[in-house]
């Protein structure tokens, strides 16, 4: 069924949801069940006919993908949006939402997308240098951010997509969010070597920088305190007036900050201009520092990029400057993480720092990457998780398209769940789980763990989450899993299980659900905890099937406690 105009409905929107915000869409909240296609893929709307019906078939509902600046512009003062309005109609015919990429100045710590009037002309578009060894500089192919050129001529074609967009689409809604730039920074160096960038080097630090680490010292990211106050617990410093090295100490983290503040402007400029024309959600993604956190991961640093600025962009925001993007580039809504190598839930939790809304526009698309979406929507009320490269997998391989299938049946719950903080916890099993730590929650009368699932062979992989539905009663979705109860009350002497059920979803829309089975003895393991199965359970060459098949994977459990008398 295709999109129909709704004129005069207000764009997509952020809208607060206590202590996060949610998407709004047509006036009403949108879970984002997002994949990331292939860098060019969004360029050409005859390769993306062979796209859309795969990407349905994955239960998809929002596709993310590029606009590239050489594409709409490629002569100065020219623009042409005739593609980019083939592939918006076919994403519409689909009902398919668009997340838009803006592949502007940046991408990926480069300047390859620019177009060729501006990779020719360095004298209006300089390039940033490299500091080598023997005080050689090398040309980076990347714009410097130390000359207004690049960043205003950058900022009226984004102005002018915006104008199209809002002009072409506003009326529908297909395009509901745009990323400015990806992954900024400069990769090979710490900083921007070229004689602007040493000139602004040596000058005194930016007064609006310095009054707000100090005004806002309580309240920056852990991360940004280790750099400013390494080894002193978070002990405010006190900041003297003097260059970037006087006042933070001289090397490659100074570096850093000194690149953020001003990459973080340069990004701000660009999104203002089209801000102010179609103010529809922007936000920039990060390309993470990696130094090996991930003990799941055995892929090497070098792999992720390093644990040291100009190994990874250095300044982009990352978490130890994220505090300084967020104030210095406030047309941005929020900042995402792309995560492939981090520690996933904790890079989450990084991510929703200051409140800002948790987005993951680029992730794993494997079954490692998929499992671990259920803890971005269920415990970080994640707006979207998008796996990137979604268009080079079939949906019969790929295992989004089960994982997606369940939360796009459960999406009114999970919404209505991140309306409530902390009433839900999203959390994954991996393949072989032997050494997975129980989760354990605290709601009500009542303490709850979450573990791998009961089987008499070998444990295998599980995800889901657990929303509290008040008193004693608890949702269930997934599969893998189960959850015992235990009464906090001093007096009780034994918690049971009152009433499981399976359930199935009557309207997605609304999140009614009705009963299937009544589920109980081999289910419970006699009472002892309610198990949500997986599909193919390992009977360990048991004789007796006692554990049953996953079927619908949504179940509602409600527990009891008994006290003493006495």
């Amino acid at each position: 069924m295709a999109y129909l105009a709704t004129h005069g409905n207000n764009p997509p929107c952020l809208v607060k949801a206590r202590t996060t915000k949610q998407l709004v869409v047509h006036g009403r909240p949108f879970l984002m069940l997002a994949a990331e296609l292939q860098n060019s893929s969004l360029t050409c709307a005859e390769y993306m006919d062979t796209v859309w019906q795969k990407v349905k078939d994955m239960n998809v509902n929002t596709l993310l993908g590029c606009v590239m600046w050489e594409m709409i512009e490629p002569v100065e003062g020219q623009f042409d949006f005739s593609e980019l309005n083939k592939v918006i109609l076919g994403a519409r015919e689909h009902s398919l939402h668009l997340v838009l990429l803006w592949f502007g100045s940046f991408k990926n710590g480069l300047s390859t997308y620019v177009p060729p009037w501006v990779k020719t002309d360095t004298k209006r578009f300089p390039r940033a240098k490299l500091r080598k060894a023997g005080g050689v500089l090398a040309t980076a192919d990347v714009l410097s951010v130390f000359n207004s050129d690049g960043a205003y001529a950058d900022a009226r074609a984004f102005g002018k997509l915006m104008a199209h967009l809002k002009e072409f689409d506003g009326a529908y809604a297909t395009v509901l969010m745009v990323q400015v730039e990806n992954e900024v920074g400069l990769l090979g160096d710490s900083r921007d070597g070229c004689a602007a960038a040493n000139l602004s080097f040596i000058q005194a630090v930016p007064k609006d920088l310095i009054h707000f680490l100090e005004d806002e010292w309580d309240t920056l990211h852990p991360d940004l305190k280790d750099v400013l106050s390494p080894g002193r617990n978070g002990e405010k410093p006190s900041y003297s007036e003097g260059n970037w090295e006087e006042v933070f100490g001289r090397g490659p983290r100074t570096d850093e900050l000194f690149m953020a503040y001003y990459y973080a402007k340069y990004v701000n400029k660009v999104a203002e201009a089209g801000k102010a024309i179609y103010p529809i959600p922007l936000y920039t993604n990060t390309w993470l520092n990696y130094a090996g956190d991930n003990p799941d991961n055995t892929f090497p640093v070098v792999a992720g990029g390093g644990g040291m600025p100009g190994d990874y962009p250095s300044g982009g925001p990352v978490s130890n400057v994220l505090d300084i993007w967020q104030k210095f580039a406030p047309n941005l809504d929020f900042i995402s993480p792309d995560i492939y190598l981090n520690d996933y839930e904790s890079t989450c939790a990084k991510y929703r720092h200051r409140n800002q809304p948790l987005f993951i526009p680029e992730q794993r698309r494997d079954e490692y990457g998929a499992r671990r979406i259920w803890i971005a929507y269920g415990s970080y009320a994640a707006i979207g998780a998008s796996p990137f490269g979604i268009d080079t997998v079939d949906a019969k391989d790929s295992p989004i398209t089960k994982h997606y299938a369940l939360l796009n049946s459960v999406s009114a719950l999970v919404l209505e769940a991140q309306r409530n903080p902390s009433s839900s916890v999203g959390f994954c099993f991996d393949d072989p789980p032997q050494r997975a730590q129980p989760i354990v929650r605290r709601w009500g009368d009542y303490e709850i763990t979450i573990e791998p699932s009961f089987v008499f062979g070998q444990r295998g992989p599980g995800a889901g989450m657990v929303i509290y539905r008040g008193g004693a009663r608890f949702l269930l979705i997934g599969w893998g899993f189960q959850v015992r109860a235990r009464s906090t009350s001093p007096r009780a002497t034994f918690t049971g299980i009152l009433r499981f059920e399976e359930k199935t979803v009557v309207d997605c829309g609304t999140g009614e659900l009705k009963t299937q089975r009544r589920l109980n003895g081999d289910e419970t393991r006699s009472g002892k905890f309610a198990i949500m199965p997986s599909e193919d359970p390992d009977y360990g060459g048991f004789p007796i099937a006692v554990t049953i098949p996953a079927r619908t994977m949504i179940a509602e459990l409600e527990v009891y406690a008994l006290e003493d008398d006495e």
